[in-house]
């Protein structure tokens, strides 16, 4: 007889966990790091909303689904991380496309889930039942359904990574109704992989050796950098290289504050004569679209050496001498290392000292402003002096927000949000919910434009029933400014352009639940701001604004 131990038994493989779709949506969610998800309710969703509380994902509810969607954006943009909505069927989807194409033409890194008629009685007239795949798709890196329950974790994954691989950008996946509440049987347990622009490799190494050349000679180089720098994480990289090479640095879109507004070698008031005079401009991680006049900002004469994560959609408008696509932080330091030992450019930065300095010298007057209504310029003058250095400011509005980009320095980068080239008016208060959510320690501040209140001002009931205590300064004018004004320069007259003057929004926001401030007079501004700040709840600081002033600006929007 055996006095040995009997062996014990292996132990039964794992079975797969019987998941609803719901759950399996949530899981895969929760896995990449996912942890809000904005939404406004609708019942093609419940089963996601049952994963997600299973899950210990955070379900953030809205008033309007586009506002869920730039929510997600905001959140997109705040953390660097993808940014995740679920909209309903039908209109809940489309009530979210204006928020996709600002996501798409901003490369924001967001995912929409959305809900979907049951696949069973398709074509047969079931609640909102509309294909959205064909009119999402040219708004979106990529646009899916799912076929079947047991396909939804793999989409999610695939949406998620997708995101954030260069270009960055949205994804759509929607679940049919009786799929995403029927069941799978998958474990949906994998560690969740998202790709990381610090991994991609340099551009190639002929157009990296023209372009160090072309940098190591140059005189007078420049380099404008633009939303894709910060989505590629290369302001480290950026920052050393016009150290190092005493290159000066403009930024736009969300690359401000990737060098900071003090930093010895950022400019702002400047541009025009930098980019104008360049002999070589670095442009990294922006289009040469409206914004840079179509390419031409630029002198005849600068040679134009562009860096980015992959190729633009379109062609550039005017010739390039170099394109360095890759990993945009890996291009930048191998710039740098290839291009020193080059001229001296002290005089260069000197004289662009000088235009900054006196530019800066002729707004005194501006800022101090006595008038009342008051001059935009002198709302910000105050405002700029009660912000943080960390404060998250994000623009909601035309002219307003045109005088705010000019004003408000930033100095980290995820400090500033904007509508973008898709010019959203609407998208301030989503993307202030979600920024403030990411970072609840920091001042969130909304420039916004009465027009603009008019898309998502019932959100501050979103703000107030979440308890996330967001600062709005609005700029009161009375008036469509942006429209107004230069169809009177153009007409003669102005149609369409007027809103109630000296509305009070303030008394809106305050019958929702929040602060409200009334600001008439240039001396009552710098306490209400104060007072709003310190209120611990949603605020609106309603100050009104001369409707005689206009943002001067040239003609290159089309």
């Amino acid at each position: 007889m055996s006095t040995e131990a009997p062996s014990p038994e292996a132990p039964p493989a794992a079975e797969a966990q019987s998941l609803h779709g719901g759950r399996l949506v949530a899981k895969r969610l929760r896995a990449h790091g996912v942890t809000k998800l904005f939404t406004l309710s609708g019942g093609h969703l419940f089963s996601i909303y049952d994963g997600c509380r299973e899950e210990g994902i955070d379900i953030v509810d809205v008033r309007h689904e586009q506002t869920a969607a730039f929510a997600a954006e905001g959140w997109a943009k705040a953390t660097r991380s993808p940014g995740v909505c679920a909209l309903t069927a039908g209109p809940g989807v489309t009530n979210g496309m204006s928020a996709l194409g600002s996501a798409m033409m901003n490369s924001s890194p967001v995912v929409v889930l959305g809900g979907r008629a049951p696949a069973f009685r398709w074509g047969q007239g079931s609640l909102q039942e509309i294909d959205h795949v064909p009119f999402v798709a040219p708004l979106v890196k990529s646009a899916r359904t799912a076929g079947s329950t047991a396909d939804i974790p793999g989409l999610v994954d695939e949406a998620l990574e997708l995101s954030l691989s260069a270009p960055t950008g949205p994804t759509f996946v929607d679940f049919p109704l009786d799929q995403v509440f029927m069941e799978a049987p998958s474990s949906a347990e994998a560690p969740g992989s998202l790709p990381s622009p610090l991994d991609m490799p340099a551009a190639d190494d002929a157009s990296l050796e023209r372009a160090c050349e072309l940098l190591r000679r140059a005189e007078r180089p420049v380099i404008m950098a633009g939303t894709g720098l910060y989505w590629a994480r290369g302001e480290e990289a950026l920052r050393r290289l016009c150290e190092e090479l005493d290159v000066p640095v403009f930024l736009n879109g969300l690359a401000r504050g990737c060098v900071p507004a003090d930093h010895a070698s950022f400019f702002a008031r400047a541009r025009g004569a930098a980019l104008s005079g360049a002999d070589v401009a670095l442009v990294v991680g922006v289009p040469m679209d409206f914004r840079l006049g179509f390419g031409g900002v630029f002198g005849e004469d600068t040679q134009i050496v562009v860096v980015g994560s992959a190729p633009p959609p379109h062609p550039h408008p005017r010739p390039v001498v170099a394109e360095l696509y890759g990993g945009v932080a890996a291009t930048l330091d191998a710039l740098r290392t290839g291009s020193s030992g080059g001229v001296d450019r002290s005089a260069w930065l000197a004289q662009l000292q000088g235009v900054e300095n006196e530019k800066r010298a002729a707004e005194g007057e501006e800022l101090n402003d006595p008038r009342a209504p008051l001059h935009p310029m002198r709302v910000y003058g105050e405002l700029q002096s009660v912000l943080d250095r960390d404060t998250i400011v994000i623009g909601d509005g035309g002219d307003f927000v045109s005088y705010a980009g000019r004003m408000i320095d930033t100095y980290q980068p995820g400090c500033w949000m904007d509508p973008g080239p898709f010019g959203c008016l609407g998208a301030g208060l989503g993307q202030a919910l979600a920024a403030k959510l990411a970072h609840p320690d920091r001042q969130v501040c909304v420039m916004m434009g009465d027009g603009a209140f008019g898309f998502a001002g019932l959100e501050f009931d979103t703000l107030v029933r979440h308890n996330v205590p967001v600062v709005a300064v609005m700029g009161n004018n009375g008036i469509w400014g942006l429209e107004k004004h230069p169809m009177e320069f153009l007409y003669g007259y102005s149609v369409a352009a007027e809103l109630q003057p000296g509305l009070r929004y303030d008394r809106v926001v305050e019958a929702l639940g929040g602060h409200g401030e009334l600001v008439e007079r240039p001396e009552e501004l710098r306490p209400a701001l104060e007072r709003a700040f310190s209120s611990g709840r949603p605020a609106l600081v309603n100050v009104l604004t001369d409707p005689a002033v206009a943002y001067p600006r040239k003609s290159n929007l089309a």
